[in-house]
């Protein structure tokens, strides 16, 4: 029977000559990449022998696992579906000029996927229709290469289940094993996330992966076998990082290095997409520790960016007139209240709600003291009245008070932004939200004030000061796109590439073939939550799905499904605050996770909201 098989298996002695490695030798110079990818090339050939590892065993022990994972389309496939959901979709839209362009974006996406793998990168700005076109681009580059599938990586999981829904209904006729959503807050549940989806996620086995740059860049670094064992799968495939300029500074260095790896000799495809391309080409500065080894042959998919810009201009920005004297917030308010319709941006949640308490009554808060859940009910809102107000049937003042969480996926349409001063890459971004499609005939108004609150120390304060030097001179265009090379260029110079020294543990110790792959995977983490703590909150407006997902946790423990779902409820405070709340508002619900217990820590409009107990929100951002 099969266990006597087993057990002759483990008894049988192997042949000699393969316990037999005296005599190997192994020559670094016949690795892919030498002894610069040394460390990559193990990782692949890990991966291969961890996930055929679990797959034997799992048939072995499990004979119905194997008959789950299979039944994904073919990558190739998805195009013919593509093609008919976007004919439909030009059908359907009326004429603009917006609209013109973003056909014509598509339709040069389309053109330049029959070239050679490598890099690219797709320039568009904000409300261009890049998403798609990303994807055309993908799916006729697939097809035209014999590619295995495409990896879609996201900076944010809050516009990540946006995304993917987006791609669900162009392949709805497929059902919904079409694609796998892989990121740590996807909203599933034990029906929604089916068998074949939660078992593609531990090797990414499926033609299109919607995932978020944590997930693809933490397992590329990773030193444990269940993060490693998808990294096999990313060969042959076609890579798009949308939002590019959000690729973390501090980590920048050992990134780029790996994506030449992957694009030089594994036969990965590479789409840098972004309306704010950053400055990712090799640069030597005077002072030589801060030289970037940047990515190699990158070339530019639209015909003529600056052409493509100038005619989706839609705002227009003014900045402030004396970058060192800040508006104060009652200022601020002062002139928001004098809009009828105006969307403000601030860099701290402490900000947001002094700004907010300074306004008047009715105006709309949003910030990441907010559960998921809240947020989503409150940008919905924000939408419907917005279309509204479009149409004649909303009269009443609609004003915004929020972080950058806004600023990224979040599709609003508002005829004045104030922004706060950050990043320049932030501020276009900001001006994504102002006049959207186009429809002001004298544009959206843009304009940036220096805040009352310095910029927090750190990257956001580089941010900042590489801003300010970018448009010190610049008053016509502010947006330029000449401008963002010239601000990234200052940002990455001010900043440590390397800041984890990541590409010194992976260097490879020629005679013991030794590398610090464990110390490395310990570094390299984007997001570091030792000092956080999610709370999960009674959001009025959830109260008895919440309900029941907290008996069913008590009653049957953690389950990964139902974790997933209580994300949608949760927000992050400093771990010492939670700690401090302990007994006075909130409980320990299982180790790591902290539960509201009475209603008065969490407000209808600002969120978590702790009274009379010492908080402080200064250092949260977003």
């Amino acid at each position: 029977d099969s266990n006597t098989e087993l057990l002759e298996a483990m008894e049988a002695e192997p042949p000699e000559d393969i316990l037999d490695a005296a005599g190997f030798i192994l020559d670094l110079r016949s690795i892919p990449g030498g002894s610069t990818g040394f460390a990559l090339w193990i990782r692949l050939l890990f991966s291969c022998l961890v996930d055929a590892d679990f797959l034997d065993t799992e048939a072995y022990f499990e004979q119905l696992r194997p008959q789950q994972r299979a039944g994904f389309p073919e990558l190739k496939a998805l195009l013919p579906l593509f093609d008919v959901h976007m004919a439909q979709l030009a059908k359907n839209a009326r004429a603009s000029e917006v609209n013109s362009l973003r056909a014509s974006i598509l339709s040069q996406c389309r053109n330049k996927a029959t070239l050679s793998p490598g890099f690219f990168s797709l320039s568009v700005p904000t409300g261009g229709g890049k998403t798609l076109s990303s994807l055309a681009f993908a799916l006729q580059h697939a097809a035209c290469h014999d590619k295995r599938r495409i990896i879609y990586a996201i900076p944010y999981t809050s516009i990540i289940e946006q995304t993917a829904d987006i791609f669900r209904d162009v392949f709805k006729s497929l059902g919904d094993d079409v694609l796998i959503e892989h990121h740590s807050q996807a909203d599933a549940d034990e029906k929604e996330e089916t068998a074949r989806s939660r078992l593609a996620c531990e090797n990414w086995d499926a033609p299109l992966i919607v995932t978020t740059n944590v997930q693809l860049f933490e397992s590329l670094f990773a030193a444990k076998t269940s993060r490693c064992r998808k990294l096999h799968n990313l060969v042959n495939s076609v890579i798009v990082l949308d939002e590019a300029q959000q690729l973390p500074p501090d980590f920048l260095q050992p990134i780029l290095d790996t994506l030449n790896l992957l694009v030089k000799h594994y036969g990965v495809t590479v789409v840098l997409c972004t309306a704010t391309q950053p400055a990712l080409a090799s640069t030597d500065y005077f002072d030589a520790s801060r030289n970037l080894r940047g990515l190699e042959n990158v070339r530019e998919i639209i015909d003529d960016p600056d052409a493509l810009y100038a005619r989706l201009k839609r705002v227009n920005v003014e900045l402030p007139p004396d970058w060192n004297t800040p508006t104060s917030w009652e200022e601020v308010a002062r002139r928001l209240s004098a809009e009828e319709c105006v969307l403000a941006i601030v860099n701290t949640r402490k900000a947001a709600r002094e700004l907010h308490r300074l306004m008047p009554a009715g105006t709309i808060h949003l910030s990441a003291l907010m559960c998921g859940a809240h947020r989503a009910a409150v940008i919905q809102q924000i939408k419907d009245r917005l279309k509204a107000r479009h149409v004649g049937r909303d009269a009443e003042p609609l004003r915004v008070v929020c972080t950058q969480l806004v600023e990224a996926g979040v599709d609003l349409d508002f005829p004045v932004v104030w922004r706060a001063l950050a990043g320049l890459d932030s501020i276009a971004q900001a001006a994504g939200r102002c006049n959207r499609e186009g429809l002001l005939a004298e544009g959206g108004k843009v304009v940036v004030f220096v805040p009352p609150e310095a910029l927090p120390a750190g990257l956001l304060r580089k941010a900042g000061d590489a801003c300010k030097s970018a448009l010190h001179s610049e008053c016509s265009e502010p947006l330029a796109r000449k401008l963002f090379e010239q601000y990234f260029r200052q940002l990455y110079y001010a900043t440590d590439l390397d800041a984890r020294k990541i590409c010194g543990l992976l260097k490879v110790e020629p005679k013991t073939l030794g590398v610090q792959f464990r110390s490395a995977a310990q570094a390299f983490r984007l997001i570091e939550d030792e000092d956080s703590a999610s709370v999960v909150v009674r959001y009025p407006g959830s109260r008895d799905d919440l309900d029941m997902l907290l008996n069913t946790l008590k009653k049957d423990g953690p389950q990964r499904w139902l974790m997933r779902k209580l994300q949608r409820y949760t927000v992050n405070i400093k771990k010492r605050e939670a700690d401090q709340l302990i007994g006075r508002g909130l409980g320990l619900l299982i180790p790591g996770l902290y539960v509201q217990e009475t209603d008065d820590l969490y407000d209808e409009h600002l969120g978590f909201s702790p009274h009379d107990i010492p908080f402080n929100p200064t250092a949260y951002l977003i």
